[in-house]
């Protein structure tokens, strides 16, 4: 027997990366619900911005957040052990994130010696965050809850992203890009994230037989570790209908159709793959 498993980002994947709908992708969360596919979401999202929008999915399953540095398991969905799991309310947590205080730091150091302004999140009052992400003020007031991910924003100059990030790995940490920001973490990623939870449902399905069929849908270069670590990895086209060029696999099919559109279109074609 095989089971499917589909990790997916959101922004500008699942949601519109102008509206933040999801209203395109439909008919393919309805066909993962009837198939009983489970769905990861694995986010540059703070844990305050995903609870909301899993009620609007009706969503049950895990998810991943700020970049892989929090992966939440709601209680019960496995009855084998979760290795460095611990209980908070609802969920198993596993943290594996570097604290945002110690990002907040490292950035300000890191602009003083680049001597120019990297502005992240914890700089930006609520209502620039707004104007930037299209957000409500309420919604970016969620997304400064940041726990783990330090986004921020960067003239764009491949010559300072390369002396950035040779500052930020000399302090044990890292810079990635997503569809909008910067983001400097820790040594996690959502890559590392899918990999304790694919292992999580391997040993709770490996007992009866069942081999699990992975697969993951994103957009942009901080979705690529999470590509990278399964079966069947997935890039869908950006607003402007280009595919990000950062994101290169050997195995990696690239979908037509921006956000949830393509996201629509390829999970339709992998369940129906996947059926016997």
């Amino acid at each position: 027997m095989l089971k499917t498993i589909l990790f997916s980002d959101l922004d500008g994947s699942l949601l519109d990366p102008s509206t933040y709908s999801f209203a395109a992708a439909r008919e393919a969360l309805e066909a993962l619900r009837a198939h009983r596919v489970p769905l990861v979401l694995a986010t540059s999202k703070t844990r305050a911005e995903v609870e909301p929008i899993r009620s609007r999915l009706d969503h049950h399953d895990p998810f991943i957040v700020e970049n892989g540095g929090g992966v939440f398991i709601p209680n019960g969905l496995f009855d084998v052990p979760v290795d460095g799991a611990q209980l908070r309310g609802p969920y198993q947590v596993i943290e594996v994130g570097t604290p945002h205080g110690r990002l907040r730091a490292a950035l300000k150091e890191i602009a003083n010696t680049l001597g120019g302004e990297l502005k992240g999140f914890g700089d930006m009052p609520v209502k620039e965050i707004a104007e930037r992400t299209g957000l409500t003020e309420a919604e970016a007031l969620m997304a400064k809850q940041r726990e783990y991910d330090e986004p921020f924003v960067l003239e764009e100059s491949a010559t300072r992203l390369e002396e950035l990030q040779r500052l930020a790995a000399a302090r044990g940490l890292t810079c990635t890009r997503g569809g909008r920001f910067y983001h400097l973490m820790g040594s996690a990623d959502k890559g590392l994230a899918c990999r304790l939870l694919i292992d999580a449902y391997r040993r709770q399905h490996g007992r009866t037989g069942v081999q699990l069929l992975t697969a993951a849908i994103g957009d942009s270069l901080n979705d690529l570790p999470m590509l990278a670590v399964v079966d069947r990895p997935i890039l869908v086209q950006r607003a402007d209908g280009s595919y990000d060029p950062a994101v290169q696999l050997p195995n990696l099919t690239r979908t037509p159709g921006i956000g949830p559109k393509g996201w629509n279109q390829a999970v339709l074609a992998l369940i129906a793959e996947s059926l016997p």
